[in-house]
């Protein structure tokens, strides 16, 4: 805070010391050099992975579950963050991509978050799915990305009204897709 104090009483004190004309052009440069500093960048501009890299294959992931079509359904929003976050062409066809991301869901685990302290019923539930992931550059060989342990968890809401309760678990699974697709495409992006 002290430090802020500090530098906002300088950017006065200099702007006191200018003429009226070049208030203007200092506030202008000491704004751009406050923002400079930051550490922000815009997202989607940069990205950690090779520039001959344009082209991204998402072949469909692999489903080591018991839970039906989760696979479909991480691979579908992996595809879709992609497109919607980065300037990467993302086909299926693992053969014509500068890049293949191959996953495979290892495990998903549903766990009581919270009780219902009146009925002892659950009234939220956390999902959890760990999957091993992979990037791999086609014309070198060279991963590029890899985490044999990508965890995602996502809670969930279960209504508790037994007239009005309907299955609340695929639109999680939705939501969690969405977030976990999120997280692995940032992940892969920034080079977390």
């Amino acid at each position: 805070m002290r430090y802020l104090i500090d530098r906002q009483l300088k950017v006065e004190w200099g702007i006191r010391l200018l003429g009226k004309r070049s208030n203007l052009i200092f506030a202008a440069i000491v704004f751009a050099s406050l923002l400079g500093g930051c550490g922000y960048h815009v997202v989607g501009t940069s990205s950690a992975l090779p520039k001959n890299i344009q082209t991204i294959s998402v072949p469909a992931f692999v489903n080591k579950t018991p839970r039906y079509r989760l696979e479909q359904k991480l691979t579908e929003a992996v595809v879709h963050e992609f497109l919607a976050r980065t300037s990467y062409r993302v086909i299926s066809d693992p053969s014509a991509g500068d890049a293949v991301l191959h996953g495979e869901v290892t495990a998903i685990e549903s766990a009581v978050e919270v009780y219902d302290t009146n009925t002892g019923r659950a009234t939220a539930m956390l999902i959890t799915v760990r999957m091993k992931v992979f990037l791999v550059d086609r014309q070198t060989n060279k991963e590029l990305y890899k985490n044999d342990n990508f965890q995602f968890r996502q809670p969930y809401a279960i209504s508790t009204d037994l007239n009005s309760f309907f299955d609340e678990q695929n639109p999680a699974l939705d939501r969690m897709s969405r977030d976990f697709a999120s997280s692995l495409v940032a992940a892969i992006v920034e080079n977390f």
